[in-house]
Parts: C-alpha cells; structure tokens; sequence
C-alpha cells in the first residue's frame, strides 16, 4: 500500500528517512485514543452531512475490529506504515473498504495528533491522581499513627528545634497536596479540544466542533487552528507539574535515606525495599529510595528536552513536535514508578521512636530560653543575645544547658527558678499551638484537612 501522501511524489522515501519518519515505536501506545477520537469524528461527519447514517455506522463498527486487533496483538504492521494514525486508517480501509477513506475528510494528522494526545493525557492525570492519593494516604497513616513521637527538626542538616515525627511526614504530604492543586487547575485549563482545526487553516465541512467536544469530553474547543495545532503548552505544563512531584518525591526520598542510616537510625526501610551488597554481606542498602532519588532527574530531562525542542519551532505543526510523545511518556513512566515503589516503602517503614527521642538535646532549647525570657519583659533581640551567651558558656563548661546551675543563668540574664519548666521537650513541641504548628491538636488538624482534601480530589 502507499503512503497517504504519496500522490504527488515520484520516486520512493529514503530508507533512513523512513526510519526516523516513523514514530510507531512510541505512539501506539495512542490507538485507542486515535479511534476513540475517529469514532467521535465520523459522528461528526454523518451530522455534517459527508456521511450517510450507514458509511457512519460501518466505520464505528470497523474502528472496533482495529481496537480488538491492538489489544489482541493481532495488528499487522506495514512498512508503508508512519505512525499510528496511518495503521488504524490502513486497517479501517481494509476491513469496511473504500467508505473507509471518508474518514479523514477535513481532518489533519496535525489536529488529529493533539487530539489523541489530550484525550491520553486526561486518563494519564486520572492515574497520576490516583497514585497521589494512595501516597498521601500512607504519609496521613503513618502521621495519625505515630502523633506522640518526638524527634530532632533540622535545618542546614543541623538540630534546631524539637518537632513531633507526625509533622515531619506530614510536611511532605503537604508538598503533594500542592501538586494535587496543580493537577486540578492544569484538568480545567487544558481541557480544550484542537479537533476540527485541520492543518492549520480549520475545517470547512460545517462541523460542529461544540457537539464534537461534548462526543470525547471536552467542554471547550480552541479558538485560533494555527495556534491549535502547533500548541505543546500543555504537554510541557504536564511534564512540569510531573517533575514538581518528582522533585518532592526526590526529598522524601533523601530524607528517609537519611534517617534509615546507622547515624541516624530513626526509621528502617523494609526488606522488600532494600538491596545488598555483592561484596559485603552486612548491608542493607535502600535502593528504592535512590532509585526515586535518580528518576527525578530523568523526568527533568522530559522536560528540557521537549522545550529544546520546541523553543525553535516555526507557527503550526512541523515533524519536531513528533519527538514530544516519547518525552510525555517517559516522564508519565517514570513518575508512577517512583510512586508506587515509595508508597511501598512508606507502607513498610519502621519508626524507631526511642532513637528519635534520645537525639533530643538541650541545646535544641535555646530558643525556648529566649521565649522564657521574652514572656518575662524582655525585648526578643535582647533574649536573643542573652542566650547566645548561655549557649557559648555551656560550650565553654562542655556541659548540656540544662545541666547548668542557677547562679550562673542569673548571672547571664534575667533567669529565674521556674526556667527549669523550659527544659521539657514535650512542653516546648505544645506550645507551637496555631494552625501549621508542631503541637498535637495543630497535628490533629492538618491530618483532618489533608483527609477530607483526599476524600474530594
């Protein structure tokens, strides 16, 4: 069989060129979306009057026997075969015959393509939701279930203040529940349909584009065909919000990889997410983990990629924007991995609490300190300095700052007996009792919000 646009050529394409021309390998990965959109177009026809209520019906019955033939792996390629658009047109032609070649009428593979891709990309969001959900679930689980642990907060990888462990895997879920947002302001932003833009100049077979959309689900159309067919906007916002949950995934991953090290020891990742070592038998290595840590940056490289690519494009369709389904799929791929495999981990993970516990020391109270002093008049830049010196004289005496004596704390400031109340992590992890803090009931909160947020998303 020839190409479809062979008409006008009079010798045969390169052998190379139709290596690199055919995009197959990646986009049959579309063909139920191509016929589910062909499906939707031949309706169109038959409204517009270039197909009788039969021809109409003989193609959707046709297009179904290509779906069988994709899903059973039945589906003979062809050399003459370009792209997935040409094999479901090939195939359709064969099976019902020559009505078959009214498909295509004022359609172009230009808005065709666009189409298949967004109808892709809305089942894709519905997935990547899901594993959110899931993920999120196993953070609120290990958070409601875990609300009495104290542990050491950090900043710069150094102690700073006593927090509960629920809200150090709840900040994380708060990342995601940001990408959830994204998510759902991209679903209402990208949800236009290019279909009935043509090449580039639209279609001027009297379609209704409105009705089309409603037939595949869209509930707005595009407003300029030029600008349809060569918008990859929302591919690149889609591969964007993947890698922002990518890069979050990437922390968690950091941050447990942290915790689960002999150093630390305040968590144990489960034997199903760990490896060893083929040299030294000891070790338990948390590979999940970096392996998530690794793909955050191959979904980075989805992104640039495509926006190297498309940054130099011409106005409309040209063949470079072939490349970006490979991009979006890849990313996609790689994304769901990492969430599947780090659910997994967060579903098995051990909490050492005694560990966490124990790495809490005084010094992380020196804050408290200042607001001791704070509460008793003095200005907080003043309490500030204050302790600063406690801190540098306990360092002097290589004693902890609660072992200090009361003679002493007087003579720095304005200390009194009843200081001796700061020196309670449980009290000083209470105190932060506003919304987003670290005390229990703020705690109590934040996994009410983010469960009753899940149940709607």
């Amino acid at each position: 069989m020839s190409k479809l646009w062979g008409g006008r050529f009079n010798s045969t394409t390169n052998s190379d060129l139709n290596k690199l021309n055919c995009s197959l390998p990646v986009d049959s990965r579309l063909f139920a979306e191509d016929i589910d959109g062909s499906k939707a177009y031949a309706k169109i026809l038959k409204e517009a009057g270039v197909l009788t209520p039969t021809e109409c019906n003989d193609i959707q019955k046709g297009l179904e026997l290509v779906r069988y033939e994709w899903i059973e792996k039945l589906i003979k390629l062809q050399d003459t075969d370009e792209d997935v658009h040409t094999v479901n047109e090939r195939r359709l032609i064969e099976i019902i015959g020559n009505v078959g070649e009214k498909l295509h009428t004022g359609r172009s593979r230009n808005d065709q393509v666009i189409t298949d891709m967004k109808l892709w990309m809305k089942k894709a969001v519905s997935e990547i939701k899901l594993n959110l959900k899931l993920c999120m679930g196993a953070q609120i689980e290990i958070a409601d279930l875990n609300d009495e642990v104290l542990m050491p907060g950090y900043t710069h990888l150094q102690r700073a203040q006593p927090i509960k462990f629920s809200h150090f895997i709840l900040s994380h879920a708060f990342a995601l529940h940001e990408d959830c947002l994204r998510l759902v302001d991209y679903e209402k932003r990208s949800d236009i349909l290019p279909l009935g833009s043509g090449a580039l100049a639209g279609n001027p077979f009297n379609i209704d584009r409105n009705l089309l959309a409603t037939y595949l689900g869209f509930t707005k159309i595009t407003q300029n065909s030029m600008h349809a067919v060569g918008d990859r906007d929302f591919i690149v916002e889609f591969i964007f919000i993947l890698n922002m949950i990518g890069i979050h995934l990437s922390r968690l991953a950091e941050d447990l990889i942290l915790y689960a090290t002999k150093e630390f020891n305040f968590v144990r990742i489960s034997d199903e997410y760990s490896t060893g070592s083929s040299l030294m038998p000891q070790k338990r290595n948390p590979d999940s983990l970096e392996l998530v840590r690794g793909l955050s940056g191959k979904i980075f490289a989805s992104l640039s990629g495509l926006m190297m690519i498309i940054k130099g494009t011409p106005s409309t369709y040209n063949k470079d924007l072939q490349m970006d389904k490979s991009f979006v799929f890849d990313g996609f791929d790689y994304l769901k991995s990492s969430l599947n495999v780090i659910t997994g981990v967060l579903k098995t993970l051990k909490i050492n609490k005694e560990c966490m516990l124990n790495c809490l020391s005084s010094d992380m109270l020196a804050t408290d300190l200042a607001y001791y002093l704070v509460r008793n008049g003095t200005p907080f830049r003043t309490a500030h300095h204050t302790v600063g010196q406690v801190v540098a004289y306990a360092e002097t005496l290589n004693t902890d700052l609660e072992k200090l004596n009361m003679e002493d704390l007087s003579k720095i400031g304005d200390f009194r007996s009843d200081v001796r109340k700061v020196f309670d992590y449980n009290a000083s992890v209470e105190q932060y009792d506003v919304v987003g803090g670290t005390s229990s009931s703020s705690i109590r909160k934040q996994i009410e919000y983010l469960k009753e947020f899940l149940k709607n998303f």
